[in-house]
């Protein structure tokens, strides 16, 4: 742990407490990621919304250009003939009342859940395990569709999904330290983007009060955010 701290530390101190362009607050993540793996890139939005009220939820999803890097086993709950465009589509697991028994009994080897609106009858009775998993299927995340094929391909090339959470803060991945400087950029820009246009009607004010990135283990790095939302207007 003291090695840990003193990476840390060396790399905090290569980060000013100002915010930078979007760009340059990228090389400077990628400057301090200092693990040994492949660390995730992620960033914070703190939004001026409530999120207490329901008029007030910020929800999303974006596939991002370059993906997260990320390997997403996905399971589908469908009967018929989508049981084939699920698996033609790539979805490793695919079924019904057999899958949620399976659940039920504390199988989790899945990171995507996809439903067919007519199998919700089955896949209801998993919210509680599920739900605080972030893995229950959801009509706004295009995660209870009649079109699984193409739900499952989304997820599989790069699907993200935001929602802000009790602070007003929405955390998302965005890539890996790996990708580069360039693919960074395009896949923060994009989910960027993404949490602007779902702006609530009813949030007042200044919407984007503050953006930071960080590496998994690296120090967070501050964001112009002015600058972001000019670039949107």
């Amino acid at each position: 742990m003291s090695n840990l701290g003193k990476n840390y530390k060396r790399a905090a101190e290569k980060v000013e407490q100002r915010p930078y362009p979007l760009v340059d607050a990228i090389r400077l993540v990628e400057e301090t990621a200092f693990a040994k793996f492949d660390e995730t890139v992620e960033i914070a939005l703190r939004l001026g919304v409530d999120p207490k009220h329901a008029d007030q939820m910020v929800r999303g999803t974006v596939v991002l250009p370059h993906g997260t890097g990320k390997a997403m086993r996905v399971l589908v709950f469908a009967s018929g003939e989508m049981i084939r465009e699920a698996e033609e589509a790539g979805a490793e697991y695919v079924g019904g009342e057999e899958l949620a028994k399976k659940i039920e009994g504390g199988w989790l080897d899945f990171e995507a859940v996809v439903a067919a609106p007519d199998m919700m009858r089955v896949v209801g009775r998993l919210g509680k395990i599920l739900g605080p998993r972030g893995l229950m299927p959801n009509p706004k995340t295009g995660t209870v569709t009649p079109e699984v094929a193409r739900a499952v391909q989304e997820i599989k090339a790069g699907k993200v999904e935001f929602r802000v959470d009790k602070t007003g803060i929405v955390h998302a991945p965005f890539g890996r330290r790996s990708f580069g400087t360039e693919k960074l950029l395009a896949n923060a820009q994009a989910l960027i983007s993404a949490v602007i246009r779902s702006r609530p009607p009813a949030a007042k004010g200044k919407y984007i009060r503050s953006v930071s990135i960080s590496s998994t283990m690296g120090p967070g790095v501050k964001v112009d955010e002015t600058a972001l939302v000019a670039a949107e207007a």
